[in-house]
């Protein structure tokens, strides 16, 4: 039965045989070579490592840039709605300047129309002022001409 694998000084990997009736453990080489005397395997080894973590870096670059392309878009898309909003903003404020206008414009006019009732209404008292005086005048000559009838239907009878 295996037990473990363990990796041993020559890079190549072995088999551990534990056997129940003895304490001393056999091992079995997996692939003999002569190379592994000088250390090649080992190195091979090394090498494959170093293809699998250039490969998992060049990975991981490649999910930067990714991240980064989605975060140039997503900005982009903000720089873009910014710019739809403010140009709404402003056409907002514009609005709203063209409104305060019109009000003041419609104040002034108001304005003017209360300053022309006002000069309506002083000629309306000028005139009744002179109406009343003329109604006195005509009361009073009415008075005299009525006198005069009455003196004259006086003399007469």
């Amino acid at each position: 039965m295996f037990d473990k694998f363990k990796e041993e000084k020559g890079g190549e990997m072995v088999e551990e045989r534990i056997d129940e009736n003895s304490s001393e453990s056999e091992t079995v080489e997996s692939s003999p070579n002569s190379e592994s005397t000088i250390g090649i395997g080992e190195l091979m080894g090394k090498r494959a490592k170093l293809e699998e973590a250039i490969d998992y870096v060049g990975l991981m670059i490649k999910n930067l840039k990714d991240k980064r392309t989605m975060l140039e878009k997503d900005i982009e898309e903000e720089s873009v709605d910014i710019k739809n909003l403010k140009e709404k903003l402003q056409k907002v404020s514009e609005y709203i300047d063209e409104e305060n206008r019109g009000i003041q414009d419609l104040a002034d006019k108001r304005m003017k129309v209360e300053n022309e009732a006002d000069e309506v209404a002083t000629i309306i008292s000028s005139l009744r002022d002179k109406l009343s005086g003329i109604d006195t005048i005509v009361g009073e000559e009415g008075n005299r001409v009525k006198q005069i009838k009455e003196t004259r239907d006086s003399i007469e009878n």
